[in-house]
């Protein structure tokens, strides 16, 4: 056992892989059928070329970007709001993150959307923006999903600014600067370094997210081969080519990720990231991340 854990293979996950292992054999051999891949179906449904493949995969990274976008601006705001001395901007903030984390994201997709357009709140008609042609539910996807993140990235984000050394800011008040002149040019830029490694790994969790807004009836990734296994009737061949785009995804993403953290981490102390030792693949094997466990500070999902 000691020999694994210098290996860094955590015993006990090897027995549950293997139990898991030991599960799906047992299902196999005690099906009534036999079943046989069709790697041809598997193959067709995996190329990029197939009708519909390469849409899918468009709409599931504009949507995955946005929503990150909009998170992220949201979260600057939140996390502001909350440590603001102004009450009502910190009762506001902290109202909005206790309920985007405290209600699950299925919820509020069905409830921004189908419950907003019943009470006609707001009824996400379809518009053009720059020639494009973007339909409401794609729309309130990208809305819901990029206010879903805001609250976490709120914490994330506040978490950095505290990492930031109060005296810069202290100094930046000697100076004359404004609050607003500190944030933008002292503090924000200072705490990116540690935001970075939990944003990159958020816009990961994003990425696989995405596969909820199917329930609105948005047809990206997964919900393109829920409609394909619906017409041949190989479900198998059908979920393995759409885990496979995801995992390419989220594995491409990976890389990106840790060339921007290596770019950030240029001129620090230690000539690394604010998680010392965290490679992409990593980031890959990880789920999404808490703010005190990369950052020491406390804070979390």
């Amino acid at each position: 056992m000691s020999g694994l854990r210098n290996r860094g293979i955590r015993p006990a996950l090897l027995v549950g892989c293997l139990f898991l292992l030991a599960l799906v054999v047992a299902g196999c051999s005690s099906s009534k059928q036999g079943f046989q891949f069709d790697p041809n179906i598997f193959l067709q449904d995996l190329n990029p070329t197939s009708p519909g493949v390469l849409g899918v995969l468009y709409v599931t990274i504009v949507v995955s970007v946005v929503a990150q976008v909009l998170g992220v601006v949201l979260g600057v705001l939140a996390a502001l709001g909350k440590m603001s001395r102004i009450v009502p901007l910190r009762v506001v903030a902290n109202l909005y993150i206790w309920f985007f984390r405290g209600t699950p994201l299925l919820v509020q997709l069905a409830f921004f959307f189908f419950g907003f357009g019943a009470a006609h709140v707001w009824d996400w008609s379809d518009i053009t923006v720059f020639g494009f042609f973007i339909p409401g539910a794609v729309q309130a996807a990208m809305v819901i999903l990029g206010f879903n993140e805001g609250a976490y990235m709120a914490e994330i984000i506040r978490a950095g600014i505290m990492a930031v050394d109060p005296g810069q800011t202290e100094a930046a008040k000697s100076l004359g600067m404004t609050y607003r002149l500190t944030m933008t040019r002292i503090v924000l830029p200072q705490a990116a370094r540690v935001i970075i490694p939990p944003l990159g790994n958020e816009f990961n969790n994003m990425l696989k997210t995405t596969s909820l807004i199917s329930m609105l009836g948005v047809v990206e990734t997964y919900e393109h081969y829920v409609i394909i296994q619906g017409l041949n009737y190989r479900p198998f061949e059908a979920y393995a080519a759409c885990a496979l785009w995801f995992l390419l995804m989220t594995t491409i993403w990976g890389f990106i990720q840790a060339r921007i953290e290596l770019r950030f981490a240029r001129g620090t102390a230690t000539g690394s990231s604010a998680a010392p030792g965290v490679g992409w693949h990593t980031r890959l094997l990880g789920g999404r991340s808490k703010p005190g466990a990369e950052m020491g500070v406390l804070g979390g999902h």
